[in-house]
């Protein structure tokens, strides 16, 4: 297993690279996405959810972008689409982990990829739902499980079930906000939400990696 700790550990560098590279150029569509969803329209809803696809391999702030689906489409509209997006990076991770296969099986040996493939059988559901709230991890999950023989239906039900909870709670503090109409709550929702998922997801980062 030791070779297959190697390649997650290389899949994660490789991620936080692309991260660190789109930071510095600097795209103001991905530094503040506030000025492009400006109202409940068809294309706004389209391009928060392609946003939040895009999370899989650029750095988006996904936390604003739940946030404005639920300041412009309410809490059930936001929670929905918000829901798409995460299925969507979901499926885009587990696709280029389909993809990425043959390269895996080139770098491992057979007795690793077998050990690797059960591990992921036996966890990766729940990997999948604990995983979905963390940046990066949650990415490096996803193509993982894409190499495994784990299905798509195991993959989408399971992320449905993680992305589901930051998807209300985000779409709640947005709707709130808007309601109270006030732009310095919609901000400080932003932050007090953000937080949350923060200190929720560093607990679990620890106990995953125990």
């Amino acid at each position: 297993m030791k070779r297959y700790i190697q390649i997650i550990i290389a899949l994660k560098i490789t991620l936080l690279a692309l991260f660190a590279l789109v930071t510095l150029l600097g795209v103001p569509l991905l530094t503040d996405p506030a000025p492009y969803m400006p109202a409940a329209t068809p294309a706004v809803a389209l391009l928060g959810v392609g946003l939040l696809i895009a999370d899989v391999l650029i750095p988006v702030p996904s936390a604003l972008v739940m946030i404005l689906n639920g300041t412009l489409f309410g809490t059930l509209g936001g929670t929905l689409l918000s829901l798409a997006g995460a299925l969507g990076a979901a499926a885009f991770g587990f696709w280029l982990g389909r993809k990425g296969g043959p390269l895996l099986d080139r770098l491992m040996t057979p007795d690793d990829r077998a050990r690797g493939d059960r591990l992921i059988a036996r966890h990766g559901g729940l990997a999948i739902i604990l995983s979905r709230p963390l940046p990066i991890l949650a990415e490096t999950v996803s193509i993982l499980a894409g190499t495994s023989p784990l299905t798509w239906k195991r993959l989408l039900t399971a992320t449905t079930l993680g992305a589901l909870p930051p998807a209300i709670l985000y779409a709640l503090a947005g709707a709130a906000a808007t309601e109270l109409d006030d732009q310095l709550l919609i901000m400080t929702a932003v932050a007090a939400t953000a937080a949350l998922f923060w200190a929720i997801t560093h607990h679990l980062e620890k106990r995953l990696t125990r």
